[in-house]
This record gives C-alpha cells, sequence and structure tokens, in this order.
C-alpha cells in the first residue's frame, strides 16, 4: 500500500486559498447590501475605487518582487482586505481615502512583510488606523441613515461626493449629515459617548432619533447581517467558531460586569453588540488566519482580548467605536499567546517525569 504523507497542520476539508477567501467574500455581501440601503451607495463606490487600488498595487509590488503576480492576485487575498477597509470607512468620505488606505494595507502592512502569510497586522484593520489618525475629520463623516435624512442621495449623488464633494444637487456632506429636523446626526455609538460626557442618563441619550426602541436605525440590522454570513462562515468551516465566541464572551463579561454596575452611565451588552462594527470585526476582521493566534485555545484568549479592549476603548478611551485598535493590540500579543497556548509535543511529559524521577534518585543516599 502507498501512503501519502505531509507535514501538519492537517485539514479534513482542504480548500484552495482563493476559494476560502471568495467564500468569505461571499458572506460578507448581505452586510454590504444593508450597509448599502441604509447609509446610501458610497461603499459600493468604495469598494470599486479600493478594489481597483489593491489589485494594481498588488501586480506592481509582485512584478518588482518577480513573482508570478497573475497567480497571487487570484488568490482574492487583496480583494478581500480591499472589501474590509471599504465598508470600514465612511460612505461619502473623499475618494482618495479608500485608494491610500487601500495602497498603504497592500504595499506597506502585507507586501514590505513579504506577502501573504507574512503580515505581522490585518492589513484592513492597520490601513484603517493610519487613515483615522491621519484624516480624523473625513474618517468620521457618517451621515444619517437614509430615512432620517433631510436630502435623500443616490448612485449618481454618491459618485460626485466622493469625487468633489458636493452631490449632484449642489448639496455638501454638511448639509446630507442632517436629519429631517435639521440636526447634525452622530453615529449611535458616537452620540451616545457624547451626551454621557455631558452629564445625560443613557436612557436619555436613547432617545435621540437615531434609535428606536432601544436599538440603533441601522446598524442593528447590518450587525445582524453579518452575524449571520459570519454563522454560515462557520457552519461551512472556513473559519472556526473560538475567535468571535471569544469576542462576544470577552465584551459580554465587561459589558455585563458594568451595567450591573450602573445601567444609567453603562451601554447593555446587546447595544455593544449590535453597534458599531462588532459583529464584522468578530466574524470577518478578527480571523485573519495570518495575524491571528494559531492553537485553539490561543484563538479563544485573542478574541476574547479583543472583545475586551474594544469595550475599553469605547466606555474610556477616545475613539467610540474600537475594532481596529483592539485587533492590532491583540496581533502584537499574538507571538506571546501561541508560545503559552502550544501543544506539548507527544512524550514530551512522560519524558519530562521521567527524568526528573532519574534526578531524584540520583540525590538520595
Amino acid at each position: 500500500m502507498n501512503f501519502t504523507r505531509s507535514s501538519s497542520p492537517h485539514h479534513h476539508i482542504r480548500r484552495k486559498t482563493s476559494e476560502v477567501m471568495r467564500m468569505v467574500i461571499y458572506a460578507a455581501v448581505p452586510g454590504l447590501m444593508l450597509q448599502t440601503w441604509f447609509f446610501g451607495w458610497g461603499a459600493i463606490v468604495h469598494l470599486l475605487l479600493a478594489v481597483t487600488t489593491a489589485v494594481a498595487t498588488e501586480a506592481l509590488f509582485l512584478e518588482l518582487r518577480k513573482k508570478d503576480f497573475e497567480k497571487a492576485i487570484k488568490d482574492f487575498s487583496a480583494i478581500l482586505t480591499a472589501l474590509l477597509l471599504a465598508i470600514s470607512i465612511p460612505p461619502f468620505a473623499p475618494w482618495w481615502i479608500s485608494v491610500l488606505g487601500t495602497f498603504f494595507a497592500i504595499a506597506i502592512v502585507k507586501q514590505l512583510y513579504g506577502g501573504l502569510g507574512f503580515n505581522l497586522f490585518n492589513p484592513a484593520m492597520a490601513a484603517y488606523v493610519m487613515l483615522l489618525i491621519s484624516f480624523p475629520v473625513q474618517m468620521t463623516n457618517w451621515t444619517p441613515p437614509l430615512e432620517l435624512a433631510q436630502y435623500s442621495h443616490g448612485f449618481v449623488d454618491a459618485v460626485y461626493i466622493i469625487f468633489t464633494g458636493f452631490s449632484a444637487e449642489g448639496y455638501s456632506l454638511a448639509q446630507l449629515k442632517t436629519d429631517i429636523d435639521g440636526f447634525t446626526l452622530a453615529t449611535p455609538l458616537d452620540s451616545v459617548k457624547t451626551e454621557l460626557t455631558m452629564g445625560k442618563t443613557l436612557t436619555e441619550s436613547l432617545q435621540s432619533s437615531v434609535f428606536s426602541d432601544g436599538l440603533s436605525i441601522g446598524w442593528f440590522w447590518i450587525n445582524c447581517a453579518y452575524l449571520l454570513g459570519g454563522l454560515v462562515l462557520i457552519r461551512t468551516r472556513v473559519i472556526n467558531w473560538h475567535i468571535p465566541g471569544g469576542m462576544i464572551l470577552g465584551m459580554l463579561a465587561l459589558s455585563l460586569i458594568m451595567y450591573g454596575v450602573d445601567s444609567d452611565v453603562y451601554s447593555s451588552p446587546l447595544f455593544h453588540l449590535f453597534n458599531g462594527g462588532f459583529m464584522l470585526g468578530a466574524f470577518f476582521i478578527a480571523t485573519d488566519p495570518v495575524s491571528a493566534s494559531t492553537t485553539n485555545r490561543g484563538r479563544l484568549i485573542f478574541g476574547a482580548g479583543i472583545g475586551a479592549w474594544v469595550y475599553i476603548i469605547r466606555t474610556w478611551g477616545g475613539y467610540p467605536d474600537a475594532i481596529a485598535f483592539a485587533v492590532l493590540v491583540m496581533n502584537m500579543a499574538v507571538p506571546l499567546i501561541d508560545y503559552y497556548t502550544r501543544p506539548r509535543t507527544y512524550g514530551h511529559y512522560s519524558e519530562h517525569k521521567k527524568s526528573m524521577k532519574v534526578a531524584k534518585s540520583d540525590k538520595q543516599p
């Protein structure tokens, strides 16, 4: 009989990298569609810009490195990075935001470290943090959901705003940020955080028009869509449950404790789980196989750490949402986590006990 020998890790379901990347992209489509439904076509325009930039940058750097860029581009990893970044930035941010961010993600965070499989940090989140720190105004210009917006906008308007700063009818981004009552609206996380610092209670903060029955308009359903897509990825074994499970548990633990301490100041676990980009981060960003932990115990710790950091930064930090910062912090901790959670080599423990017994017997008279 002929036996096939191969090195670890051993996968029960063998898939090519391109197939895995495509399945992740497909699972993110429902969330992207709902994001477009609630906030307009800007995410689609930025996605087209980001994908074009990602493919061009990947091809350029692989050609400079004398690599087969056609084969590398077909693995869809650059397109997935572009997707995750495009849906993370405000839909009406200037065109150069997505172009600059995608170039940074592919050229600096990915190719500078050797390409796919060698990057230390999640490329999309590293690019997001770079953009947020460098261009905070452009990266925080989220418009209200379309049902609350004073001025409607379509695909043509999205193109005009992204490239010129004004809609086809001449409305500025500042005007598009106002609701039907003429007030400038912030995102639910930003709204609550700001009003709590002004001395209002959580109940008073939730009276804002961006909330309905205590749930944020738009963001709740977008998070539900990413949750559904993530469960499909777990069901098809594209990802395992440890990282998203650990991230949800980490968030639940801290939010439950603080909500129990003072429910007038600290938001409920449901509020944190279904606001901002939490479900996107749990199932599509933190599960990056290259920059995440590689052991099951390590993945649980890695995910729990991200969930805890998200809550800490959201509650006491300077940013209303913190997925990108939390992911990068835990990316830096991955070598340490893997070191202490790696499985023991077969026979290591028994040999260690045997050597200890021999050493002990040698000491006896």
